[in-house]
């Protein structure tokens, strides 16, 4: 069984955490280290994607910044979402090629590890066809957005679990005119490592692989590597 290395940096900028995970990756590619499950928090942040489209961002920059709200275009797919405080983000670092060379493959995995976390929870989650993502009765609980290079992957998940929804009323989430919802909303509340601890064990069901806890400095998002 393959061996996935996962880790909770806890929360950390937007920024920061592309430049850790283009370091990850190019390890990755050259077979320094197994493949990476990164688990962060990142602060009031909205991204684009490069399939994004500007016009689904609906405040001026000027608003954003009294609303303490970053904004950065990103190298993902997808379109423009929403990051903050009560969500988990998921990044994989993973060589597809150890796995399955099939990208549409990866995000309905992506989207069945997040689906089976949920039932743990009382959550019935599923899909909408032809759109990606995990749904509750029509409001998406989580978001996907991947970017995958010499077939590893990076970018991920973001998953609503206690996240303040009020903050996507400044975008059209990834571009689609649906309601947004979170485990809270859905009194499904959980603490935060309970539910990292569903996400990590499904992932290494789902996936094939066998997780092991790794070293990371909280405060600096390093990683550490035995």
């Amino acid at each position: 069984m393959r061996s996935c290395h996962w880790r909770d940096l806890g929360r950390i900028n937007y920024a920061e955490a592309f430049e850790l995970q283009r370091a990850v990756a190019g390890r990755r590619k050259r077979g320094e280290i197994p493949d990476q499950f990164l688990i962060v928090e990142h602060p009031h942040t909205i991204t684009l994607g490069r399939n994004g489209h500007m016009e689904n961002l609906l405040a001026r920059e000027e608003i954003l910044e009294r609303a303490g709200v970053a904004f950065h275009p990103t190298d993902r797919g997808g379109d423009i979402t929403y990051h903050g405080p009560g969500q988990i983000v998921g990044y994989p670092i993973m060589d597809l090629r150890e796995w399955k060379r099939d990208v549409v493959a990866y995000v309905r995995s992506l989207e069945q590890v997040i689906i089976d976390a949920l039932a743990d929870f009382g959550v019935e989650a599923g899909r909408i066809p032809s759109m990606t993502g995990v749904w509750v009765d029509g409001a998406k609980i989580a978001a996907i957005g991947v970017h995958i290079s010499r077939w590893v992957t990076s970018h991920g998940f973001a998953l609503n679990v206690s996240t303040d929804l009020s903050y996507f009323q400044y975008i059209v989430p990834c571009g689609l005119v649906k309601p947004v919802t979170s485990m809270s909303v859905l009194d499904a509340g959980a603490p935060r490592e309970n539910v990292i601890e569903r996400l990590v064990f499904h992932f290494g069901r789902v996936f094939e692989c066998d997780m092991a806890q790794a070293s990371a400095n909280i405060e600096t998002g390093e990683l550490i590597y035995d």
